[in-house]
């Protein structure tokens, strides 16, 4: 209940008591009123008290204005591009149909009177770049990491958040957009079909008669001229009625994804505004020493360390009586979690970390600042364990990632340091981008031709390697492949030669992977017709120890 109604409903319990009218005028002053205050002041209640404001409010955006048809016509370019080129599968295709999108969401947004930032620009073009890997890689590992990151650096973009909860739910702020960025298409669609009719039914014209004059010349010129009937089909999707649900399907998500990102660009949640409290500061004592234990720890971890890269590796061998693989298959799951575990102790130190003043702070980037310094040795030691497990069996695809991982987890660390004497303020955003440059790199340096290439060079060395694994690469790693001496080459690469005639995929669904594989293979055919090939692969799997090493091995 306000403060008129209370005032009102103890004016008339007043008159009702006294049996007389209320008086009008202005309230008598009470004796307990402080000077120079009103008349009937309540001084028991706080003057100027709201309530509290709910956290979606905070996060709900102004409503949008009217979708344009700028944004329009290029919600639906990506809509019909989706249906038509997206059913095939994916290559160059993912990057046309992002190209409209992106526009779509620009329209938008300058229509809301947003303005292009920095940032806002480095998460749009990163989202860019990380659709060429469909175009340029035929592996589907490295393809799909970089689909989802791209997703990831385009919500980013339309929310433009910088906070550690904004960078979290910015990436993912797509999502919760798809219903209303619907909602808000439909209205405005409605609301300008109402509007102009006429128009509409002119543009409809126009562009029904541009299709069957397409129809028509186009049929005549193939039917004339042998060579522009086959740039004409290749250039034309291949559309079936048989198709036809699949392909609405496309058309709604294109149509989906799109209004999703338009509406995010004109009204972006607003992610920033939650806000992480800093849990309540502890005393130096009592959070410094676990920290300083755990340093010691690691300092001793990390000694020991250095005295087996400077030669004490044969004398840990023979004491523990570990193979040179077993020991380094040994360690490098745990110091892949140790280093996890240590960037979640640097976030927990620092949410109850001392704030007193600047010796606080010198603590605070004394003892974290050490601790990150060594877990980075530990991150050396893992991917030096890695690597001479490599040498032992091989490379594979768990093997690689896993190494890439530990490797962006040093990154991390890094950043960390770097924050700690320059300020935080960039660092969430400086991680985001850190993932989503590794991911790029991961795609570029396509990790199926580096499998190959590695398993190539080791054959040379030791004269051993895995056929059956190396069969089930993807076309990337054809370009290596082709270096293995006879008959090994025929025998891995005819699985490669029999699948690749078998698609007939067209050029915007087909990766340059693809493309280099088969032009490689029509140059220079795989012949096993003489060559026993399940034998061989088996004899060159027992010389390198493979069925015995993995039996027991998760990677």
């Amino acid at each position: 209940m306000s403060d008129r109604s209370s005032d009102a409903s103890a004016g008339s319990d007043a008159s009702a008591g006294s049996g007389a009218p209320a008086a009008a005028g202005p309230p008598k002053a009470s004796p307990r009123t402080p000077p120079g205050m009103p008349p009937g002041t309540d001084v028991w209640k706080r003057p100027g008290r709201h309530e509290p404001i709910g956290l979606l409010t905070q996060l709900r955006p102004p409503p949008p204005p009217a979708i344009g048809p700028a944004t329009l016509g290029a919600v639906f370019a990506t809509a019909l591009l989706s249906a038509l080129l997206l059913a095939d599968g994916l290559g160059p295709n993912l990057l046309i149909v992002a190209v409209p999108a992106t526009l779509g969401a620009f329209f938008a947004a300058r229509s809301a009177g947003r303005v292009l930032r920095p940032w806002t620009a480095v998460w749009a073009v990163g989202g860019l770049a990380l659709l060429t890997i469909p175009a340029l890689r035929d592996a589907g590992w490295p393809v799909f990491l970089a689909v989802v990151s791209a997703i990831a650096l385009g919500s980013l973009a339309l929310h433009g958040s910088r906070s550690w909860p904004g960078v979290l739910f910015g990436s993912l702020g797509l999502l919760p957009s798809i219903a209303v960025g619907v909602r808000w298409g439909w209205r405005g669609v409605r609301d300008r079909t109402g509007d102009s009719r006429g128009r509409i039914r002119t543009v409809v014209r126009s562009a029904a008669v541009a299709v069957v004059l397409l129809v028509v010349f186009g049929a005549l010129f193939a039917s004339a001229d042998a060579a522009f009937a086959d740039l004409l089909g290749s250039l034309t999707p291949d559309a079936s009625v048989g198709d036809s649900p699949w392909r609405l399907f496309l058309f709604a998500v294109g149509l989906a994804g799109a209004l999703a990102a338009a509406y995010s660009a004109a009204a972006p949640v607003r992610w920033d505004h939650i806000a992480v409290r800093p849990g309540r500061a502890r005393n130096r004592a009592e959070w410094a020493l676990p920290l300083i234990v755990l340093n010691l720890l690691f300092a001793a971890f990390v000694a020991l360390q250095l005295v087996v890269l400077l030669g004490g590796y044969d004398k840990v061998l023979k004491e523990t009586g570990l193979t040179p693989a077993e020991y380094a298959r040994q360690g490098f799951w745990q110091l892949l979690w140790v280093t996890v575990l240590i960037l979640l102790v640097v976030a927990l130190a620092l949410r109850w970390a001392p704030r007193g003043g600047p010796r606080d702070r010198t603590l605070v980037r004394g003892v974290l600042g050490a601790l990150c310094v060594l877990t980075l040795v530990v991150v050396a030691s893992a991917l030096r364990r890695m690597d001479l497990y490599v040498d032992a069996f091989g490379l594979t695809r768990l093997r690689i990632s896993v190494a890439a991982v530990e490797l962006w987890l040093g990154v991390v660390l890094i950043l960390i340091l770097v924050a700690g004497v320059l300020g935080a303020r960039l660092l969430p955003r400086a991680i985001a981008a850190s993932a989503a440059v590794g991911v790029l790199a991961f795609g570029l340096l396509s990790p199926d031709g580096l499998i190959a290439q590695q398993n190539v060079e080791r054959y040379r060395s030791d004269r051993t390697i895995d056929l059956d694994y190396l069969k089930g690469l993807s076309a990337d790693a054809v370009p290596a492949l082709d270096k293995l001496p006879e008959p090994l080459r025929s025998c891995v690469l005819e699985n490669f030669q029999r699948d690749l005639s078998r698609l007939d995929t067209p050029w915007y669904s087909t990766s340059w992977g693809e493309v280099r594989a088969r032009d490689i293979l029509e140059e220079h055919p795989a012949d096993s017709d003489t060559t026993d090939c399940d034998s061989l692969g088996t004899e060159s799997d027992r010389r390198a120890g493979q069925g015995e090493e993995h039996a027991g091995d998760a990677y």
